[in-house]
């Protein structure tokens, strides 16, 4: 315990005393929501095991669960050259997955480091006798009240990717200041949380996910309408991403489809609007694919940008509607191949919307197209650069 600075000191001494006092603060970690920042920056002991096909099986502590001690299961691979510090990415996986290690080895085979860490509780061969919580829909929206938030799966499986960080970040053949993350479906969700607690990342890539899942999401209706008001608010200001995606201050990426069957694309648009403090991409393909997907070359382009001085995505301004013309201007290293417009003249529920598409013209860094008949509208330019990476403005919906 610091003491109290007594009033006959010296100036100069007061100067020095303060000073420390100030740095003393600095270094201590901010809690935020139920998660102590500071506890989850620390390097946990680890156990690494058996290599196979260039992936390793490592099991670290984890966060207590109900008063007992946790394991978590992950699979970490490098490429084989030792001579250089290497980038490295977290790999957080969705609902129904796993610690997936082919995951690793595309990551590895494009020259990083890369551990995929399980989030349900699981090693290699089915649950663990001290693994965290699963995730199915019943224990990831229990009622909880106070210290019992820290027993949820949202907590364990975000102290589990935090941790994971610290991990590898501590390890001489990483370079811990190039650390990037992505997650698919509830690892995108996780993800959007993640970057706005872990502020040592350089990239973050949510797949699919987003936040406000309590005003529309696949668990609306069965998850969050059966509970009362103040449960409901409980579970959101704890662990709803839009409580936390704001703080964010790496650049990030958001991919998603037009009829995402979990995370709509008002939700999305939602979450994406408060990430104010660093850059945002975003990448939405009609009826995009909902998978354990991780061979999208966005985020591969995206992740090497901002860790590897890699050619970045297109730079793309917002959507502009102005006598019945959309465009949009943008800058891109790579030369864009196409561009078109992306629209629906349905309303109602976002999964079940038609899409169409319809070519636009490229000229003068700007891309334009006269809008089609009907209304109401929903509709968003998209430009394909020569790799296949593809960015997209906001959408507009049109009265």
């Amino acid at each position: 315990m610091i003491g109290k600075i007594k009033m006959n000191q010296p100036p100069k001494m007061i100067i020095v005393i303060a000073c420390a006092l100030a740095v003393v603060a600095a270094t201590r970690a901010e809690k935020i929501g139920p998660w102590d920042m500071d506890a989850l920056n620390r390097v946990p002991k680890a156990e690494w095991g058996a290599t196979s096909n260039g992936v390793q099986q490592v099991y670290f502590e984890g966060e207590p669960l109900s008063g007992r001690t946790t394991r978590v299961f992950a699979y970490f691979g490098k490429p084989m050259n030792d001579a250089v510090k290497f980038p490295a990415v977290l790999l957080v996986h969705g609902g129904g997955g796993k610690a997936f290690p082919d995951w690793v080895r595309h990551w590895t085979a494009r020259g990083y480091a890369a551990i995929a860490m399980d989030t349900a509780g699981h090693g290699p061969a089915g649950r663990l006798p001290d693994g965290g919580p699963d995730q199915n829909d019943n224990i990831k929206f229990r009622d909880f009240t106070g210290d019992d938030a820290r027993n949820m799966w949202t907590y364990h499986a975000v102290a589990d990717v935090l941790l994971a960080h610290a991990l590898i970040a501590s390890r001489p053949d990483i370079d811990a200041e190039r650390i990037a993350e992505t997650g698919i479906s509830w690892g995108g969700y996780l993800s959007c949380i993640i970057a706005g607690l872990d502020h040592r990342l350089k990239a973050s890539v949510p797949v699919y996910g987003c936040g406000f899942l309590d005003e529309n999401s696949y668990w609306l209706p069965q998850q969050f309408k059966p509970m009362t008001p103040e449960r409901r608010a409980r579970w959101v200001e704890n662990f709803d991403p839009s409580r936390y995606v704001g703080r964010a201050n790496c650049p990030m990426l958001f991919l998603d489809g037009t009829c995402d069957f979990a995370y709509p694309m008002d939700s999305l648009q939602k979450t994406y609007n408060i990430v104010t403090n660093a850059p945002v991409a975003l990448s939405v393909e009609i009826n995009r694919k909902h998978g354990h997907i991780w061979n999208f070359p966005e985020v591969d382009a995206f992740i090497d940008s901002f860790v590897r001085d890699g050619k970045p995505l297109a730079n793309v301004g917002p959507l502009k509607i102005s006598d019945g013309i959309a465009s949009c201007s943008f800058s891109s290293p790579v030369k864009i191949a196409k561009a078109e417009l992306n629209f629906t003249t349905d309303t109602g529920t976002w999964q079940k919307r038609k899409w169409n598409s319809a070519p636009a013209e490229i000229a003068d860094n700007s891309a334009r197209i006269k809008i089609p008949e009907g209304r109401p509208m929903v509709c968003y330019l998209r430009l394909i650069d020569e790799r296949g990476c593809a960015v997209t403005t906001p959408h507009v919906e049109l009265p």
